[in-house]
């Protein structure tokens, strides 16, 4: 299988309107919505659950389940505090950037639609007087054009709305994509391009794969906590994203050498099983698809381990896509990256066998 013919213009146009589509913590089934749509061609049936965790099974009645696995939130806000002169601030919804945040255009989500608001911060004029404040979180304020607390309640805004941006998908020199969320709503376009390579490819696997699409990762890799008790699966292979190590200020003897455009990164872990990960490492080899080592202390701090330690231990794996610039609204990885994990994931579903425990006391 070529790796040029894996994204075609109909995927292309989902990852664009997926990506584009607000799913913040907590509030992701519009976007689970879009992804079971475009889902619905490729499998049999699918399960959801309390929270919103969507799930695209093939083969559902096999006993040997399998699970491939992307989170569907992306990181947001919340309306904290409204002060009397319309001002809003806010506390963070999963590992939003301070940093950033002033000057960005933002979308408040309330029952009556989207308001539209901007961080404000003091000019450069004012700040210079006296000893320079940074950005944190205690002084973030969006401004919605308001007067008073009276003129927001009017607009439907209130403590516990939910606030993202709306920075939309871009194409930069032919082959890196960038948008806000990438992290990870890039995983669920994956895994459903893997689901969909199977089926045009018809393949016949021997066990029950399960498309999975957890919600509230970034918060604690929640959803995955919720929907493995649910599965029950024999193995999970999940993708999520990791850092380019490679632009300036970051420590390399921190992070790794990872690099966006040199191949899907392997990860070795404690929550990742040795024998599950060699497969993938032997089917790149074979299949000569490029790749890329990171290590993790402790954890690997993705759904791998939520899965990896539930129902007494599940044989799992973390394939990751290198990233430039996490939880920004500028997150940038390479065509041929994504790509490299569709037929990773893809090409080592055709090797696993069926009831394969991975025993390392065989």
């Amino acid at each position: 299988m070529s790796t040029k013919s894996i994204l075609n213009k109909s995927s292309l146009e989902f990852l664009k309107n997926y990506l584009n589509n607000a799913s913040p913590t907590g509030y992701e089934s519009g976007g689970q919505k879009l992804w079971m749509e475009y889902l619905k061609p490729y499998v049999d049936t699918f399960i959801t659950d309390t929270y919103g965790t969507a799930v695209g099974i093939i083969n559902p009645d096999a006993p040997y389940k399998v699970v491939i696995e992307g989170h569907a939130d992306e990181i947001s806000w919340y309306v904290n505090y409204i002060t009397e002169d319309g001002l809003i601030y806010v506390i963070r919804n999963g590992g939003s950037d301070h940093q950033i945040a002033p000057s960005k255009r933002v979308n408040i989500h309330t029952k009556a639609g989207i308001v539209k608001g901007v961080f404000g911060w003091p000019a450069i004029h004012t700040r210079m007087r006296d000893k320079e404040e940074v950005a944190k979180v205690n002084n973030l304020f969006i401004d919605i054009g308001c007067e008073t607390k009276e003129q927001v309640d009017k607009m439907g805004v209130h403590v516990g709305c939910v606030i993202t941006y709306p920075d939309e998908f871009m194409i930069l020199n032919d082959n890196k994509f960038v948008c806000r969320a990438i992290d990870n709503r890039m995983g669920g376009f994956m895994i459903a391009e893997v689901a969909r390579l199977l089926h045009e490819n018809k393949i016949k696997l021997p066990f029950g794969l399960y498309i999975t699409n957890s919600v509230q990762e970034e918060v604690g890799l929640r959803g995955a906590e919720m929907i493995t008790k649910t599965i029950k699966p024999n193995v999970a292979i999940v993708t999520d994203v990791c850092h380019d190590s490679t632009t300036p200020m970051i420590e390399k003897k921190i992070e790794g050498d990872t690099k966006i455009g040199k191949g899907p990164v392997v990860t070795y872990a404690p929550a990742v099983q040795n024998n599950l990960r060699e497969l993938i490492l032997e089917t790149a080899m074979a299949k000569e698809i490029p790749f890329q080592r990171l290590a993790s202390s402790r954890v690997t701090g993705t759904d791998t381990d939520a899965f990896a330690y539930s129902n007494g231990g599940v044989a799992s794996a973390l394939i990751s896509l290198p990233l430039r610039y996490m939880h920004t609204t500028v997150e940038m990885v390479h065509r041929d990256d994504v790509e490299n994990v569709i037929k990773l994931i893809y090409e080592t579903l055709l090797k696993l066998e069926n009831e394969e425990t991975f025993s390392y006391f065989k």
